[in-house]
C-alpha cells in the first residue's frame, strides 16, 4: 500500500497534473467567490471538458476545484456579510463584523489558513478512513442520521442569545418554510399555496442571500460608509495566520468535525459549519464576543467546511454514495471518466484513490496560499464608498439567486426573504435559527420516516439513537446555560416604546404563518401530516412566547438610529431600498436582467452615489460587461423579459 501510495504521488507531482490541478483550482476559486453558484455548479461546469482527458489529469481537475470552493466563497461572506455558499453560512456571524471593524485581512488570512489546515486533515483522515471506515459508514442508518438533524437543531439554543422564545419562533418558520413542496412519504403537495414554483420548494440559494445578503446590502447603505468602519489594514493578514496557530487543538477538533459529518451522506457542508461554530461556542470560556468578532468564529466553521470535502469522498469513493451534492456531480465525473465508485476502490484501484488523496491536499495548499496572498489586496474593496459597490452586489445576488431554478419567481422570494430578513434583524430576531432549520427540515422528515418504516417506533432504542440524543441534550443545556453570553440578533434589551406595534405584527406574521401550516397538515394524509403538524405546534407556540414577552414590555432591542426613528414615529428609510431592489426584479421581468441592469447601474450611481457622469458611465459598463462575460463562459442563462419575449 505505500508503494501504491508513493506511485501515486509522483503521478500527482507531475507537470501535466499539477497544471490541470492549478486550472481547477482557480477555476473553483471564481466560483467560491461569486455567491450563490457553489459546488453543484462549478462541478457541471467542468464536466464537458473531461471527454477525452486521461484520469489522472481530469481528476486533478476535478478535485482542484472541489476542494477550494469552500475556501473562495469566504471573500464575500466575510468582506460583504453575503454566504458565498452554503458552507460558509456560519462565518457571516463573526467575519463580516471583523471587516466592519477594518480587520478583513485578518479574517480572511484565519479563514485561509484555517481552510488550509483543516482540508489537509481531511485529506490525511481521508487516507486513512477509505480502508477503515466502511463498517462505521454503514453502521449510520437513517434513525441515526435523523438523530443528527436534531443534533443540528440543538445549537439554535446557543443561537439564540438571549431571546430563545424567537430562536424556537424562526427556528420552527425555517422549518416550515423547508418543507414547503411534496411530502416524500406520500408526493402531497404542502403549503404550495397553488403555485408551481413552490411545489419543488424553496432553493436554499435564494434563502442564504434573501436574510443575509439583502439586509446587510441595506443597512450598509442607509449608513452610507465604506463596509470598514475604519481605514488601517495594517498587518491584519499576518495576525490572522497567528491566530489560528494560537488555536490548534480548535482547529483540530472543528476538522475532525468536518470529516465525520461530511462522510454521512445528506448533511455535508451545510451543517457542518454550524456544528463547528456552535462548537467553538460552547467549548470557550469568554463569549461575549461571539457575533461581534470574535476570530474564533471564523477558524472553527472554515476548519470544519474544508475539512468535509475529504469526509464526503468517502462514501462516494467506497458506496457510490454522494456525501453532498457537488459530490453527487464529482460521481457523474468518475463514471465518464470509466471509474466505477465502490469497494474496488479500495481492492483493485488503489491508485487512483490515492490520486484523489494527494490531489485533495495539495488542491487546499495552493488555494489557501494563492488566498492569502490576495487577501491583503481584495480586503481593500471594504474601504470602498459602499454606495458605489452596492449595484455589484445587488447585481451578483440577482444573478446567483436566478440561477437556483432559472425562473423569475426566484427574484420575488429572494425579495420575499429579504423583506423578512431586514425586520428579523432589526427587531432582533436569529436569522441564522432560521436558516439552520430551513436546511434541516427535508432531512429531518424524511429520515424520520424511513426511521419509522424500517424499525417501527423501536428506533428510538438503537444504540447509535441514544447516544447521539445524549449528546444533544448536552448541548441543549449548554446552549441555555452559556447563550444569554453570547452576542447574537436575538440579544434583548429595551427599545423605543413607538415600534412595539409594528413587532407585534411582525411576531403576528409568524403565528399565522405557523397556524397555517398546521391547517395545512389536517387536510393531508397521517404520513404526510405529522412532521408539517409538529413543527407548526412548535412555531406557533414560540410566536405565542414572544407575543407574550413584547406584552409584558420585554420587546427586543434595535439599532440606534431605528430607536431615532422610532421615537419620531416616521419610516427607517430602509423600506425605500427594499422597493427600489422590488422594482428592479419588475424591470428585469420586463425588459430582461442586462437591459434591466444598464438602466439601475446609472440610475442608482447618479442619484444615490452622487458619482460623475463619466464614473458611472465605466462602471456600468464593466459591470454589464462582467455579468454577460460570466453567462456566457458558465453557458448559464439570463432572464429575457417579457418584452423580447413577445418580439420573438
Amino acid at each position: 500500500m505505500f508503494d501504491i501510495a508513493l506511485s501515486a504521488l509522483g503521478q500527482v507531482t507531475s507537470g501535466a497534473h499539477l497544471a490541470f490541478l492549478v486550472v481547477g483550482v482557480l477555476v473553483g476559486l471564481i466560483v467560491g467567490i461569486l455567491p450563490g453558484l457553489g459546488g453543484i455548479a462549478g462541478m457541471s461546469i467542468l464536466l464537458p471538458f473531461l471527454y477525452g482527458m486521461d484520469t489522472t489529469s481530469a481528476l486533478g481537475m476535478l478535485i482542484g476545484m472541489v476542494a477550494v470552493i469552500p475556501t473562495g466563497d469566504t471573500f464575500t461572506s466575510v468582506m460583504m456579510g453575503i454566504p458565498g455558499s452554503s458552507a460558509s453560512q456560519a462565518t457571516v456571524l463573526d467575519g463580516f463584523p471583523l471587516a466592519k471593524k477594518g480587520e478583513a485581512a485578518r479574517a480572511l488570512s484565519a479563514s485561509f489558513a484555517s481552510s488550509l489546515f483543516g482540508g489537509v486533515i481531511g485529506a490525511l483522515v481521508l487516507s486513512f478512513a477509505i480502508v477503515m471506515a466502511r463498517p462505521l459508514v454503514l453502521s449510520f442508518s437513517s434513525a441515526e442520521l435523523f438523530m443528527l438533524t436534531l443534533f443540528g437543531l440543538s445549537m439554535v439554543a446557543v443561537l439564540s442569545g438571549r431571546s430563545l422564545a424567537k430562536g424556537i419562533a424562526a427556528a420552527g418558520l425555517g422549518l416550515i418554510v423547508g418543507i414547503i413542496g411534496t411530502a416524500p412519504a406520500t408526493g402531497e403537495p404542502r403549503m404550495t399555496l397553488g403555485f408551481d414554483y413552490l411545489y419543488d420548494g424553496v432553493p436554499l440559494v435564494v434563502v442564504a442571500m434573501g436574510l443575509f445578503a439583502i439586509p446587510e446590502i441595506i443597512d450598509l447603505l442607509k449608513r452610507g460608509t465604506a463596509i470598514s468602519d475604519t481605514t488601517g489594514l495594517g498587518g491584519g493578514w499576518s495576525k490572522g495566520m497567528r491566530d489560528v496557530l494560537r488555536h490548534p487543538w480548535l482547529v483540530a477538533r472543528c476538522a475532525s468535525l468536518g470529516c465525520v459529518i461530511g462522510s454521512l451522506p445528506g448533511l455535508g457542508g451545510a451543517v457542518v459549519d454550524w456544528i463547528a461554530y456552535s462548537h467553538a461556542v460552547q467549548t470557550s470560556r469568554d463569549k461575549s464576543q461571539f457575533g461581534k468578532g470574535d476570530i474564533r468564529g471564523v477558524i472553527a466553521p472554515e476548519s470544519a467546511n474544508n475539512a468535509c470535502q475529504g469526509g464526503a469522498l468517502v462514501p462516494t469513493l467506497l458506496f457510490g454514495v454522494p456525501g453532498s451534492g457537488s459530490m453527487a456531480v464529482f460521481l457523474g465525473g468518475m463514471v465518464l471518466l470509466g471509474i466505477q465508485p465502490g469497494i474496488t476502490m479500495v481492492e483493485t484501484r488503489l491508485d487512483v484513490t490515492y490520486t484523489i488523496i494527494w490531489s485533495l491536499a495539495l488542491a487546499n495548499i495552493l488555494g489557501a496560499g494563492l488566498c492569502v496572498l490576495l487577501a491583503r489586496y481584495v480586503a481593500r474593496l471594504t474601504q470602498i464608498r459602499f454606495v458605489l459597490l452596492a449595484p455589484f452586489m445587488v447585481m451578483i445576488v440577482m444573478f446567483a439567486a436566478f440561477q437556483a431554478s432559472r425562473s423569475m419567481a426566484d427574484l420575488i422570494a429572494l425579495i420575499v426573504a429579504g423583506g423578512v430578513g431586514l425586520y428579523m434583524r432589526r427587531f432582533g430576531w436569529p436569522r441564522p435559527a432560521l436558516l439552520i432549520g430551513f436546511v434541516l427540515a427535508p432531512g429531518a422528515e424524511g429520515y424520520l420516516y424511513q426511521a419509522v418504516q424500517f424499525y417501527g417506533w423501536e428506533w428510538m432504542l438503537r444504540p447509535g439513537v441514544l447516544i447521539i440524543g445524549a449528546i444533544t441534550l448536552i448541548s441543549v443545556f449548554l446552549g441555555l446555560k452559556f447563550g444569554a453570553e453570547i452576542s447574537s440578533e436575538g440579544a434583548s434589551d429595551e427599545a423605543a416604546l413607538s415600534t412595539r406595534t409594528r413587532q407585534f405584527v411582525f411576531a403576528g406574521l409568524f403565528l399565522a404563518a405557523a397556524l397555517y401550516c398546521v391547517y395545512e397538515a389536517t387536510q393531508l394524509s397521517f404520513l404526510a401530516q405529522v412532521f408539517p403538524l409538529t413543527i407548526g405546534v412548535l412555531a406557533a407556540g414560540g410566536a405565542i412566547w414572544v407575543l407574550t414577552h413584547l406584552q409584558r414590555g420585554q420587546h427586543s432591542a434595535i439599532h440606534d438610529d431605528d430607536a431615532r426613528f422610532a421615537t419620531e414615529g416616521g419610516w427607517s428609510g430602509r423600506e425605500v431600498y427594499l422597493a427600489i431592489f422590488a422594482a428592479l426584479v419588475g424591470a428585469i421581468w420586463l425588459i430582461g436582467f442586462v437591459p434591466a441592469m444598464c438602466v439601475f447601474f446609472p440610475a442608482f450611481l447618479l442619484l444615490a452615489g452622487k458619482a460623475r457622469l463619466a464614473q458611472t458611465a465605466i462602471l456600468t459598463v464593466l459591470a454589464v460587461g462582467f455579468i454577460s462575460g460570466i453567462t456566457w463562459a458558465m453557458t448559464l442563462r439570463l432572464p429575457e423579459g417579457l418584452v423580447w419575449s413577445l418580439l420573438g
